[in-house]
């Protein structure tokens, strides 16, 4: 097996060291494979290929903080506006806002959307729902 070196905040060190003794992994590496499988199988998704979809993107970000979200949350609308057919942003509580985001298009539409918004500087979270449009109906 190849060895790769990655950094990590203090904090986030301290939970994954938490969340390997709480859910009886034997260790950081064998935590950290099975998320990166899982966020690799989270976009491969065969049947929902080819196929239109509706998708919510709900995004999570730190009101106050050093970095400037808000504006790239209004880039990426203007970006994909002929796939984002909704967008709320929403304060939650004093240091946290949330947008969230409805999409129509393909598979691949909902990857690149996503797959821009998750290394932003101080987005906290990124979660997202698919459902096939013609399941609808």
């Amino acid at each position: 097996m190849s060895v790769v070196s990655i950094s990590v905040s203090d904090d986030l060190l301290e939970e994954i060291d938490g969340f390997v003794e709480d859910h009886g992994y034997s260790g950081r590496s064998e935590l950290l494979r099975e998320a990166a499988r899982s966020l690799m199988g989270e976009f491969d998704d065969s049947e929902l290929e080819g196929r239109e979809i509706v998708s919510t993107v709900t995004v999570i970000f730190e009101f106050h903080g050093e970095h400037d979200v808000e504006s790239k949350m209004i880039e990426m609308r203007h970006d994909h506006e002929d796939k984002v057919k909704s967008n709320v942003h929403s304060h939650i509580g004093d240091d946290y806002c949330m947008e969230l985001f409805v999409l129509e298009g393909t598979l691949d539409d909902v990857r690149e959307f996503v797959g821009a918004l998750r290394p932003t500087d101080g987005v906290l979270s990124v979660n997202y729902s698919v459902n096939p449009i013609d399941d609808l109906t």
